[in-house]
């Protein structure tokens, strides 16, 4: 994984790289929403063409979860 620092963001946890946040979560619960989210700032290197996806919806997490949220972080930054 690559080297990032806990912050908190707007007091949800979030991760920094290099004193930006790349990316946070937000607690269902907090929101009143239905799901928790997996959320990516513009600073993430996510850009694929001319559309793609800055957050996810989190029901629970498993291994395929794990892995895919693994992959994310590491692309998004880069």
């Amino acid at each position: 994984m690559p080297d990032l620092a806990p912050k908190n963001y707007y007091g949800m946890p979030a991760y920094a790289h290099d004193g930006k946040v790349i990316c946070f979560f937000q607690e269902s619960g907090k929101f009143k929403t239905r799901y928790c989210t997996l959320g990516f700032q513009e600073t993430a290197n996510l850009d694929d063409g001319q559309m793609w996806p800055t957050s996810f919806a989190v029901l629970a997490i498993g291994d395929a979860e794990h892995k895919a949220i693994t992959e994310l972080v590491k692309r998004a930054v880069g």
